[in-house]
C-alpha cells in the first residue's frame, strides 16, 4: 500500500509528464493566466459538493482543486520561480509559526484568542516582509501598513466585504451589538427610498427602471442608487459576519431555493399548457406559496 507521500509524489510526476515536451499538447500550452478561470471554477465546485454533503463527489472535486496547485507549481518550476517543495515548505512553516499555542508556549484556549493571535502574527509577518523589501510592488507604504492590506479586490464582492469588515472588527471598528446593524440597515434603506423618489415608477411590464434595456434615469441618479444599494449589501454582509455566517453560501442557498420553487411553479403551469407569462400575478403568488408549503412536507 503506497504511503501518502508516495501518492503525492506520483501526482507531481504525472503533472510534470503532462507538461513535458512529449506530453499533452493542451497542458503544455497553458499559462498562469489561462489556468486562473479553472481554479475559480473548481473552487466553486468544491463548495457545491460540500453544500450537498456529497462526499464521493467532494473527493474528486478536492483532487481537481489540488491539480490547480500542482499545475501552477510545475509551471513555476519550469520558469525557475519555485517548485512544489517550496510551496509545501512555506505551508508547513506557516502552520507551525501561526499556531504557537500548539507548537509553542503561547496560551490560547478559545477560537477568538486563536484568531487574535493569528491576525497579530500575520501583521508581524507582513511587517518583516516589508522591512526586507519583500512587499508587493503595487502597495505603497500607507496601503501596506493598513489592517486592510492583503484583502484582494479580485475575490467576489460579498467575500471581499466580509474580509474587509472582519479586519476592521479585529481592531475594534465594529458594532457593539447586532441591533446597531439593523438600525444601519433601516438607515440605508431609507436613503435608497429617498433616491427612488426621483426615479420613474415601475411600468406594468415589471421590467423596472431600466425598462427594455434602455436606461430611463440620469447617469448621476443611477450612480447614486448604485451607491445606496452597495451600502445595503455591505450592511447585510456585516449582519452575516456578526452571526458567523458566510454571506456567499447563504445567498447561494437562497438562489437554489428560488430556482427550485420557481421551476415547481413552471411544472404546474405546463400541466395546463401554460407558462408564467400566461398566468396572473395573483396566480403566480398562490403557486409560489404552494411551492413553499410542499417543501415543508416530509
Amino acid at each position: 500500500m503506497p504511503t501518502t507521500g508516495e501518492r503525492f509524489e506520483r501526482a507531481v510526476q504525472i503533472m510534470a509528464r503532462l507538461r513535458a515536451p512529449d506530453g499533452c499538447p493542451w497542458d503544455r500550452e497553458q499559462t498562469f493566466d489561462t489556468i486562473k478561470p479553472y481554479t475559480l471554477e473548481e473552487t466553486y465546485e468544491v463548495l457545491e459538493a460540500i453544500d450537498n454533503r456529497d462526499w464521493h463527489e467532494l473527493t474528486g472535486e478536492l483532487g481537481d482543486l489540488l491539480l490547480q496547485v500542482l499545475f501552477y507549481s510545475q509551471m513555476a518550476r519550469e520558469e525557475g520561480h519555485f517548485a512544489i517543495d517550496d510551496v509545501l515548505d512555506r505551508l508547513s512553516n506557516k502552520l507551525v509559526d501561526r499556531h504557537p499555542h500548539v507548537f509553542g508556549d503561547v496560551k490560547a484556549d478559545t477560537p477568538a484568542e486563536v484568531l487574535r493571535n493569528w491576525e497579530a502574527l500575520k501583521a508581524e509577518e507582513k511587517k518583516k516582509r516589508l522591512d526586507a523589501g519583500g512587499g508587493k510592488k503595487a502597495e505603497n507604504t500607507d496601503d501596506a501598513q493598513s489592517v486592510l492590506a492583503g484583502v484582494s479586490s479580485k475575490m467576489p464582492a460579498l467575500l471581499e466585504a466580509h474580509k474587509l469588515s472582519s479586519r476592521a472588527a479585529h481592531v475594534g471598528f465594529d458594532w457593539p451589538e447586532i441591533e446597531g446593524l439593523f438600525e444601519k440597515l433601516a438607515e440605508e434603506t431609507a436613503e435608497l427610498r429617498e433616491e427612488l423618489k426621483a426615479a420613474p415608477i415601475k411600468g406594468p411590464s415589471g421590467t423596472g427602471i431600466a425598462g427594455s434595456g434602455k436606461p430611463r434615469v440620469s447617469l448621476e441618479l443611477r450612480e447614486r442608487m448604485e451607491d445606496e444599494v452597495g451600502d445595503l449589501f455591505f450592511v447585510l454582509v456585516n449582519i452575516a459576519r456578526y452571526l458567523s455566517l458566510d454571506p456567499e453560501s447563504a445567498l447561494k442557498k437562497t438562489n437554489r431555493k428560488f430556482k427550485r420553487r420557481f421551476q415547481w411553479m413552471e411544472e404546474r403551469l405546463r400541466a395546463s399548457g401554460r407558462g408564467p407569462q400566461q398566468a396572473s400575478m395573483n396566480e403566480l403568488e398562490e403557486l409560489w406559496q404552494q411551492a413553499k408549503q410542499q417543501e415543508k412536507q416530509p
